[in-house]
Formats: structure tokens, C-alpha cells, sequence
């Protein structure tokens, strides 16, 4: 069975190579002209480490990666009011990983290139559209600069892995329209620093109004003992002169250093970690709605092109790896594509869909705005609600498919 794979991120290359180790003979076609390291930080969780760990990748991920300890949650007063250990520390059988984006791309295009061949991905290759008939379907190719046509491709499946502004979405999905804004505002940095407490912590400060999520991401310190920090401000900013998605659009730094010049506590002095940025970036925190249906046909969506959600609970880039096993197993298991398309469907359309609505009403990080509510001026050790707390916190694990005693139960 041929498939034709639109986009090569994350979702897209893991989708690759596990059709290829499944036995299906896949290309990648994706719109830019080099694959480079973009982004800054994220966390692969233990379910999405799982399938990667399944593919072969993890002890190479493990060597760039920091294997995140544990996830801590303070006020804006930097008050601890929540631990928890992460990965193999809470008794995972996977560990939990914070890594750059672009160096898990990389790692997963090395694999494409050395497992399937070069000749699967095809670059500054940009879908115009698609069609398809009983039996196949037919992809049609331009150079998205010059709107020159370039090939038509042909394949039994057509798999949409092309991001938020998806062109396969918009195809199946031509009256649904842009995507929907938060109303807050996501600056990103990575700063070369000190550690913060063990080194390999994940940390929360604040509430949803203006928080703060910070965390390493490289596991060698440099000649001066300082670490390559990500971190993530989420700031409350109404309505916005942003409107899409955009990684590369360079924020003022030192507006967010004065907004943030208080958050100097005796183990991370924010706004230190965000002056020795050397540049930050915003873009608008938006989703999508989620669909009715993916799947017309031999063509399904995956990934952000599926499912896009807020950056809430790590979730993102492992609901897409998440999406490649699904459909894998769907494709191995089912005589017919189509049929095997609906069962990959029916599995994760609900699933992902219930993770977007999730991260909407706050996901796990709804515990910040909890003690916000509860306690604007701060709280003693004894006021902290840990049963309140904990429920928010495991509800989500159930939720976004990684409560321990059902993942541990997997190979």
C-alpha cells in the first residue's frame, strides 16, 4: 500500500516510520525548502515516549534530552503548592523528555532518511489540492513561492499532516474558517543559565493571567555550568493585533522583563531568565474546533492538521506521535484503507477532542487559577487543598491518555 504523507513535522515523520516498519511504502512531501531546527522547547510524555521507544529512537533522544524529574507548581509569589514526580520517577515504564522541537525533528528526519531513503521526502513540495476516485488518490503539487506546479502524486492513502492551517483540513473542511483565539498571548525564550532546583525539574509559576513555564533542555551544561533553560510566559492580553500562529515574530523583551521585574524568588529570578534571552518570540494561543469527522474517504487528518489545542499539559507534539501508532495499528490490522481509516478515527477523533476542550478550560494548570482564586495574597502550608488538587491532576492524566496503571499495562 503507497502513502503520501503532507507535512514533515513531528506527526508527519513519526507517521513515516512507522508505516515503513509496518511495511507500507511511504513519501513525505513537505512546503519548505531545507527542514531546520525551529522552535524552542517541548515535553514528550511517557505514552508518546512509548511509541517512540517502540520505533527505536529512544536512547537517541536521551542523548540530547533532559529526562524531566518532576513537575512543581508555585504562585506568583513563588509559594510551592504542588509536586509530582515525572516518567520513570513516578513509576512510568517511559520516561518523560524535554528536548528542543527542532532537535526531536532532526533526530526523526535522520531516521526517515537513513531507514526509508531520502527519495521519501520531497521539500519545498506544497499541496495545492487533492482529489480522489474509488481506488487512489491524487495529490497536486506547487512551489509555494513562485505558484509554479511541480508534480501530481498518487497514492492509496493520503495522510493531512500540515499543521494548524492544514490545506487537506481546508479542503474537507472549506466553510470552517480561521482558527480561534484565546484572547492570550504565548511569549518563548531560551536562556543559557544556572539550573533551578534538581536541574531536571519542570516548573509552573502564576496563574493563567500571567504565568510562567520554565524547564531545561539540554541534559550537558556548557564551560560555565549554565544549561539551555526554555521557558514559556503566557500573558492575558484581549484582544490582539495577532490573528494566527506565528513561531517567528519577535516580541519586545524588555516589556516583558518590567511585567515580570517582581518574580524574583530565592531559587529562579524570572526576569533575569528572560533578559539573557537572546531574542523572544510571541504568537496568539489558538485551537481549532474540533470536527465531526477527519476522514473522507482514502484522506485523513493527524496531528495539529486534526487536532490543534493549546499548549497545556504537554500535549501537543504527543497527541500527533499518539495519532502515527493509531494509525499504524489501524492500517495493520484492518483489509480495507477505508475501513482502517474510520477505525483510526473513531479511536482518536474522541480522544483528541476531549484533550482540546481540556486545555480550553485550563487542563491541568486550572490548579493555578484554583490558588489564585483561593488565595491572592498567598497561603500557609496548611490551607493548600491537596485533595482538590490532586483530582484536577489525575482527571487530566485519564483524559489525555497517560494514567499510569492503563499505559504501564502496554508494550
Amino acid at each position: 500500500m503507497n502513502v503520501n504523507i503532507i507535512g514533515g513535522g513531528i506527526g508527519g515523520l513519526t507517521t513515516a516510520l512507522a508505516l515503513h516498519e509496518a511495511g507500507f511504502r511511504v513519501k513525505v512531501f513537505e512546503s519548505v525548502k531545507e527542514i531546520r531546527p525551529l522552535g524552542v522547547g517541548i515535553n514528550i510524555l511517557p505514552h508518546c515516549v512509548r511509541v517512540l521507544t517502540n520505533l527505536g529512537l529512544q536512547e537517541k533522544i536521551a542523548q540530547s534530552a533532559i529526562e524531566t524529574s518532576d513537575l512543581v507548581y508555585f504562585n506568583k509569589f513563588g509559594q510551592q503548592f504542588w509536586t509530582e514526580p515525572r516518567g520513570r520517577f513516578a513509576g512510568y515504564k517511559w520516561p518523560q523528555f524535554s528536548v528542543h522541537r527542532g532537535v526531536l525533528q532532526l533526530i526523526l528526519l535522520d531516521a526517515v532518511k537513513e531507514r526509508i531513503g531520502e527519495n521519501c521526502l520531497h521539500l519545498n513540495h506544497h499541496l495545492s489540492h487533492f482529489d480522489q476516485s474509488e481506488n487512489q488518490v491524487t495529490a497536486h503539487f506547487i512551489d509555494k513561492e513562485s505558484s509554479e506546479k511541480l508534480l501530481e502524486s498518487t497514492s492509496d492513502i493520503l495522510i493531512g499532516a500540515d499543521g494548524i492551517n492544514s490545506v487537506v483540513r481546508k479542503q474537507l473542511n472549506p466553510e470552517e474558517g480561521s482558527p480561534v483565539y484565546s484572547e492570550n498571548v504565548l511569549y518563548r525564550g531560551a536562556s543559557k543559565m544556572k539550573g533551578f532546583l534538581n536541574s531536571t525539574s519542570m516548573v509552573m509559576i502564576g496563574h493563567l493571567g500571567q504565568k510562567m513555564v520554565s524547564y531545561p533542555i539540554s541534559n550537558q551544561p556548557d564551560e560555565e555550568g549554565n544549561y539551555l533553560i526554555n521557558w514559556v510566559a503566557n500573558l492575558r492580553e484581549g484582544k490582539s493585533k495577532l490573528t494566527a500562529r506565528d513561531w517567528n515574530r519577535e516580541a519586545d523583551k524588555q516589556r516583558l522583563v518590567d511585567i515580570y521585574k517582581n518574580w524574583n524568588f530565592d531559587w529562579l529570578n524570572v526576569p533575569e531568565m528572560i533578559n539573557l534571552a537572546e531574542k523572544v518570540y510571541e504568537f496568539p494561543m489558538s485551537d481549532r474546533n474540533p470536527l465531526e469527522k477527519w476522514t473522507e474517504g482514502r484522506v485523513t487528518l493527524l496531528g495539529d492538521a486534526a487536532h490543534p489545542m493549546y499548549p497545556i499539559g504537554s500535549n501537543g507534539a504527543s497527541q500527533a506521535i499518539l495519532d502515527a501508532d493509531a494509525l499504524c495499528e489501524a492500517l495493520k490490522s484492518e483489509h480495507s484503507a477505508e475501513l482502517a481509516l474510520s477505525v483510526y478515527e473513531a479511536e482518536r477523533l474522541p480522544a483528541t477532542s476531549s484533550v482540546v476542550l481540556q486545555n480550553r478550560a485550563k487542563g491541568p494548570d486550572q490548579i493555578m487559577d484554583m490558588m489564585e482564586e483561593w488565595f491572592p495574597q498567598g497561603f500557609s502550608e496548611e490551607q493548600i487543598p491537596h485533595e482538590a488538587l490532586k483530582e484536577v491532576m489525575d482527571n487530566y492524566k485519564k483524559v489525555a491518555g497517560f494514567d499510569i496503571n492503563t499505559l504501564n499495562l502496554k508494550k
